[in-house]
C-alpha cells in the first residue's frame, strides 16, 4: 500500500492522512485507489462511526491533483489520466454520498483535488491558515472534482466568480460562503482530533457537539462587502455578457475582466457552461458530465500548454488555442459535453 496515504482506526473513528507534505499533499492515482477502497469498507463496517481526513505538514491540506503527471503526453499518459480521473471522481462521489459523518481538517492550501476530498463531506473544519481556490481555468482545465455541483450552490454568483477567476479565499471568506462549516484554530486541531477519537459519534449532531468545544470566531469576511458586485457582474447568461459587465465596471470589475482574459479562453467558456448546467443536476450527473469533459480536455491543447507554462517551464506565458474568448464558439464548447464512445463514468 502507498505510504503517501495512511489509514488507521481509533475507537471507531476511521482516520485518513494525506502523506506527501513535500509535494503539498498533491493527490495521485496511487492515493485514490486505496482511498476509495477504505471509504467503501468503512461505510459498511458498523464499528466505524465516522471518518476524519487530514494531511501531513503545515503548508497544505492538498494543493490539488498531481497535474504534472496528468499532463504526461507520452504513451502512458492517456491511460493514467483515465484511471486517475475515473477513480478520483468515484472517490468524490463516495464522499458526497457517505452515510456517516465525514470530517475534513483543512489546514493550509486546499485547491482542486483537495477540494474534492473535503467540500462534499458533512464537516469541513478550516484553520486560520486555510487557503481555498479552484484555479483550473489558468491551466486549461475546468473546476472538476464536483465543482459542477458545489460551485453553483454557493451563495449568489460567488461560485461563478470563483470558477472563472480562480480567486483565492482565506478562512473567513471560506466560512462566509459555506465552503467551511467550522473554524478551529490550528493550535487546537490536534486536541479536536483527540476529542473526536474519545467521543461516541453516532451522528452528525454528536460531531457538531464535539467541534463546538473548539470553535472560534473567524472574524469579518472581506467577500461580504464584494457580494453585491459579484452577484450583479457575474449573473449574465453568457461569458460575453459577463465580460461586458466587468469591463464596464471600474475597479473590481475591470480587475476581474483582466484576470479572466489571462485564462484559457476555452476553459473559461467551458466552465461557464458547466456551472450553469450544474445548477439543475444531481451529484452523480455532475460527475458524469465532468468525466465527459475531462476526456475531451485530454484530447485538446490548452491543458498541456497550461501545465507547461505554470508547472514545467514556469514562464507563465501560455499560448492558448484559440487565443481569445471571442474565437471560442458555443458549438465548440458543446462538444465537450458529448457522450464518450466507450460510455459514461461507472460508479460501482
Amino acid at each position: 500500500m502507498s505510504e503517501e496515504i495512511l489509514f488507521s482506526v481509533q475507537n471507531g473513528l476511521g482516520i485518513i492522512q494525506l502523506n506527501r507534505p513535500q509535494a503539498l499533499n498533491a493527490l495521485n492515482h496511487d492515493m485514490c485507489v486505496p482511498l476509495e477502497k477504505h471509504l467503501r469498507l468503512w461505510a459498511k463496517d458498523a464499528a466505524i462511526k465516522a471518518v476524519l481526513i487530514k494531511a501531513a505538514g503545515e503548508k497544505a491540506f492538498c494543493a490539488g491533483g498531481d497535474i504534472r503527471k496528468l499532463a504526461d503526453t507520452g504513451p502512458d499518459g492517456v491511460a493514467y489520466r483515465r484511471n486517475f480521473w475515473g477513480d478520483e471522481y468515484r472517490a468524490n462521489t463516495v464522499i458526497a454520498e457517505y452515510p456517516k459523518p465525514f470530517i475534513a481538517l483543512i489546514d493550509g492550501i486546499c485547491m482542486g483535488g483537495g477540494v474534492g476530498l473535503s467540500v462534499h463531506g458533512s464537516h469541513r473544519v478550516v484553520s486560520e491558515f486555510a487557503l481555498f481556490a479552484m484555479p483550473e481555468t489558468g491551466i486549461g482545465l475546468f473546476p472538476d472534482v464536483g465543482g459542477t455541483y458545489f460551485l453553483p450552490r454557493l451563495p449568489g454568483e460567488t461560485g461563478m466568480y470563483l470558477g472563472l477567476t480562480g480567486a483565492r479565499l482565506k478562512h473567513a471568506d471560506i466560512m462566509a460562503l459555506g465552503v467551511g462549516t467550522h473554524h478551529v484554530p490550528r493550535a487546537r486541531l490536534a486536541d479536536l482530533e483527540a476529542a473526536l477519537v474519545a467521543a461516541s459519534l453516532p451522528d452528525n449532531a454528536a460531531v457538531d457537539a464535539v467541534i463546538a468545544q473548539f470553535q472560534a470566531d473567524p472574524g469579518p469576511a472581506p467577500i461580504d462587502a464584494l457580494r453585491p458586485e459579484i452577484d450583479a457582474l457575474f449573473k449574465g447568461d453568457s461569458v460575453a455578457t459577463i465580460m461586458a459587465a466587468l469591463e464596464a465596471s471600474p475597479g473590481f470589475g475591470e480587475q476581474q475582466a483582466k484576470i479572466i482574459r489571462g485564462k484559457s479562453p476555452t476553459s473559461v467558456k467551458l466552465t461557464f457552461a458547466q456551472l450553469r448546467r450544474g445548477r439543475n443536476l444531481a451529484f452523480r450527473d455532475c460527475m458524469i458530465l465532468e468525466w465527459r469533459m475531462c476526456n475531451h480536455v485530454g484530447q485538446g491543447h490548452d491543458f498541456y500548454e497550461g501545465v507547461r507554462a505554470v508547472i514545467v517551464d514556469k514562464d507563465h506565458a501560455p499560448k492558448w488555442q484559440p487565443a481569445t474568448l471571442e474565437a471560442v464558439s458555443d458549438e465548440y464548447i458543446a462538444r465537450y459535453f458529448a457522450p464518450l464512445p466507450d460510455g459514461d463514468l461507472k460508479f460501482d
